[in-house]
């Protein structure tokens, strides 16, 4: 039988952490740029608003390197990764043990409308101004204006992160 966890007020953090990581998610990647600074991270905490208006929202710590200067600039883009992008998620998640002012070095990168970088090759880019700011507990909510997005000119598969590991949907038969 399945151990139940229950505390008064909630769960702990440690059995929060390992309930959403039977969540398997699709791996984002949340650039900014602003006053000459840039940014990102790695997040699969991203989902679709609404199609009229085009909206998303993510999810950032508000600890996480990007938070502050998506506030600032109030723009950010969401680059959903396809499955050989693994290399660029861990760069973005500082899992390759590479400085925070390398992860733009790895990949190429061009912008569209709002200035933000944009990874090429990713499955779609969606270059976001913030419509609207919500805290929630340790993180922001920000909901995006798609402005514009630009698809791979092919079919991929996407990358997912799922039981603490980068995968992939299994080849259709």
């Amino acid at each position: 039988m399945a151990e139940i966890a229950e505390i008064s007020g909630g769960i702990s953090e440690d059995d929060f952490k390992k309930g959403m990581r039977e969540l398997a998610a699709a791996v984002n990647i949340i650039t900014v740029a602003h006053n000459g600074s840039q940014d990102g991270l790695t997040a699969t905490a991203a989902c679709s608003v609404s199609a009229e208006p085009p909206q998303l929202l993510i999810c950032v710590n508000s600890d996480a390197g990007g938070h502050n200067l998506i506030q600032e600039s109030g723009k950010f883009a969401l680059n959903v990764l396809a499955r050989d992008q693994e290399a660029v998620a861990m760069r973005f998640a500082g899992m390759d043990g590479a400085d925070r002012s390398e992860r733009f070095g790895l990949g190429s990168w061009s912008e569209l409308v709002t200035g933000t970088p944009v990874l090429d090759g990713a499955l779609v880019n969606f270059d976001c101004e913030v419509a609207e700011q919500i805290t929630a507990g340790s993180h922001s909510i920000f909901i995006g204006h798609i402005v514009a997005s630009r698809t791979a000119d092919q079919d991929g598969a996407p990358l997912l992160y799922g039981d603490g590991q980068f995968t992939g949907l299994a080849t259709r038969e």
